[in-house]
């Protein structure tokens, strides 16, 4: 995992802060690192797609041309209004107010993106939050974790404990198929088995 410095190198701030609370419209690191998570996807396309901490919608906007369907939850009401708004004319996403685990859809999906959400799950929550995963994504399906590696007062977790928390399930359960870090991010994608 050879680091770049195209990324964030700061902290990000609690997503459930109101406005934009990643400041994702003005940093231009965020898209590279979108590009970055598009990129991974092993498929073209998606029958349907959930994607769990959807923020103010960027990478929900560029997610859905991939996805025929896509579900994105968030638990912010002032990000996911920013969302919706920003995502109005795109007939295949659906958004939902929801913490998970707490909640969880019903649904199941060929395609599950978790982006720094998983950072303020404590470990309690995040074994629940990964049971839920293997519950509802489809064999075959593919899993995409995307984290910034530092951590914050309000982080239970650093993007390298949520992800190596995962690849304790390959290979039971998940086969890892991409690994690797971008300035202070790491992105890593698994199939479902």
């Amino acid at each position: 995992m050879e680091p770049s410095s195209a990324l964030l190198p700061t902290p990000p701030p609690h997503p459930r802060e109101a406005g934009d609370p990643w400041r994702f419209d003005a940093l231009g690191c965020v898209r590279s690192r979108d590009d970055v998570t598009l990129a991974s996807l092993p498929r073209a396309r998606y029958r349907s797609a959930l994607e769990i901490g959807g923020g103010i919608g960027l990478l929900t906007e560029k997610l859905q041309a991939r996805c025929d369907a896509l579900l994105s939850l968030e638990s912010s009401e002032s990000a996911q209004a920013r969302a919706i708004h920003r995502c109005r004319h795109l007939p295949n996403v659906r958004f939902e107010r929801m913490d998970v685990p707490d909640r969880y859809p019903e649904q199941t999906f060929d395609l599950t993106l978790v982006s720094e959400r998983g950072a303020y799950w404590n470990l309690r929550e995040l074994a629940l939050v990964q049971q839920r995963i293997l519950e509802h994504l489809e064999p075959g399906g593919h899993l995409v974790l995307v984290h910034w590696t530092g951590q914050t007062r309000d982080m239970h977790l650093n993007g390298h404990e949520v992800h190596d928390a995962f690849r304790q399930l390959a290979p039971k359960h998940l086969r890892h198929l991409r690994g690797e870090m971008e300035g202070t991010y790491r992105l890593d994608v698994f199939e479902r088995l």
